[in-house]
């Protein structure tokens, strides 16, 4: 049986979906690919479902089966043999909890990353202190000094992605709360702003800010992140989580739902222009 992986990287979603199609495409269920690896049809499914690792005997098998070219099958299984490998947020694996090791491979790979935030500035642009101040007040679930540490290690080696030649466009939308309920100290703030009025010097940054004077929006339920990839064989996806896990949406419905949310609340929230003048003022006053 195929050994059951944390999470699957976004290499290994996008070639579970593949082998879901081609076996679709070849007129075959999934009982029928289990009896052809002589397996049970679950492990047929986790592997589609990229809840186990891709193992490369088997997909050889199946990738014959459905009739793909030679060509074809030599880059099929080149690709699985990257897919396989672990990323570098493994090192984090003590304090990283399963259900967040997928979002951090889904960000890396992503060409756009939309997200709403209402309580927290996102990871990717938070200062060291300011990430420390969040983790200290509980969010993670425990205070343990080392723990700390180590959560604020990977937030910060998170941003390294927005340093590469080629980063994702990262557009958030902010509650105005994110601001008004500070983490830290007036000198964790003032840093935290001026972080940010750096980033939006950027090409591919946006931020805008959903003011309390706008009103309530449709997306004052909780936070969330869309991720667009470049890649065609994967679909926009959508990560929301709660107090002690995360949901991953890729249905059409859902993803639409959650665009149409985020169009919106981009046409009601201040523009990038007012945003960083409300940001300079908000600066100004501590």
């Amino acid at each position: 049986m195929s050994e059951r992986r944390a999470a699957p990287t976004v290499g290994q979603v996008v070639l579970g979906k593949r082998l879901q199609e081609l076996r679709e495409a070849a007129g075959l269920g999934r009982d029928e690919a289990a009896r052809v690896l002589r397996v049970a049809q679950a492990t047929v499914r986790r592997m589609e479902m990229a809840e186990v690792a891709l193992k490369i005997p088997y997909i050889q098998v199946l990738l014959e089966t459905y009739g793909v070219a030679e060509e074809e099958q030599a880059a099929f299984v080149r690709l699985a043999e990257e897919a396989n490998q672990p990323g570098w947020w493994q090192r984090f694996h003590d304090v990283l909890p399963d259900w967040f090791s997928l979002y951090v491979s889904l960000e890396g790979a992503a060409r756009v990353i939309r997200s709403y935030e209402p309580h927290f500035l996102p990871g990717l642009l938070q200062t060291e202190a300011y990430a420390r101040a969040v983790m200290e007040s509980g969010t993670i679930g425990h205070s343990d000094p080392a723990a700390v540490e180590r959560h604020v290690a990977l937030r910060m080696t998170r941003q390294r992605l927005l340093e590469q030649d080629d980063p994702p466009h990262l557009w958030v939308i902010m509650d105005e709360t994110v601001l008004r309920r500070p983490a830290g100290d007036a000198e964790v703030m003032r840093d935290q702003v001026d972080k940010l009025l750096a980033y939006l010097e950027r090409d591919r940054i946006t931020l805008q800010l959903a003011e309390f004077a706008s009103g309530p929006h449709p997306g004052t339920y909780a936070p969330f992140t869309l991720f667009r990839f470049a890649e065609p064989e994967l679909p926009d996806m959508v990560f929301t989580e709660y107090l002690t896990g995360a949901l991953y949406l890729d249905s059409r419905d859902e993803v639409g739902a959650h665009l149409e949310v985020l169009d919106h609340m981009t046409a009601r929230a201040a523009s990038a222009q007012r945003t960083e003048g409300l940001l300079r003022e908000y600066r100004d006053k501590l």
